[in-house]
This record gives structure tokens, C-alpha cells and sequence, in this order.
């Protein structure tokens, strides 16, 4: 967890936990298994070019069992969108992989 979201849930009297809230409440009733989520949240990430939770959510997608072809897979959904501007994603995705 960064030190900006760690901010985040302990310096917004509770919008911080209640958004945590409503994440995991989203997650749960999901049609997709977590690791698919994962994959498609790595999608996202990457087409909205916020790499800073990308370390987390390969991490995360990885311990879930997604191999590093699906890491790259799911980065390079966003390249029909937003074009080589998934270079940095791609960069992290593969580097959180690897550590």
C-alpha cells in the first residue's frame, strides 16, 4: 500500500474505509473470479496511465495465479486505446513481475 493511500484511509474522518468498503462490496459481487479481476483492473490501470497501483494489483494477480504472458496481456488491452502510451505500464507490470 502506498504512503498516499495509507493517507488516504487514516486522514479523511472514514471516506477512506467507507471507499475500501464499497471497493470490496464491488469486488464481491463481481461475475469475474479475482484473478480475472485483477487482470482487468491492470487493463484499466494502464489505459488511465496510473502506474503507481499497478505494482500492487500484478503483485496481487500473480499470487492469484496469472502467468506474465497475462500480465502483458492484460497491458496491452489498453493499446488500441491510448496507443504506446502503455509503455510505462508495461514497464512496471513487468518489473513488479520480476521482482
Amino acid at each position: 500500500m502506498t504512503s498516499e493511500y495509507e493517507i488516504f484511509l487514516q486522514e479523511t474522518n472514514g471516506v477512506g474505509q467507507n471507499f475500501m468498503d464499497m471497493v470490496m462490496k464491488s469486488s464481491e459481487c463481481s461475475a469475474l473470479d479475482r484473478k480475472t479481476q485483477e487482470l482487468a483492473y491492470i487493463a484499466v490501470l494502464t489505459a488511465i496511465r496510473l502506474t503507481k497501483g499497478i505494482d500492487f494489483h500484478v503483485k496481487s494477480a500473480k499470487q492469484l495465479g496469472a502467468t506474465k504472458e497475462e500480465i502483458k496481456g492484460a497491458v496491452l488491452v489498453a493499446l488500441p486505446a491510448v496507443g504506446i502510451g502503455i509503455l510505462e505500464a508495461l514497464e512496471a507490470a513487468l518489473k513488479s513481475y520480476d521482482s
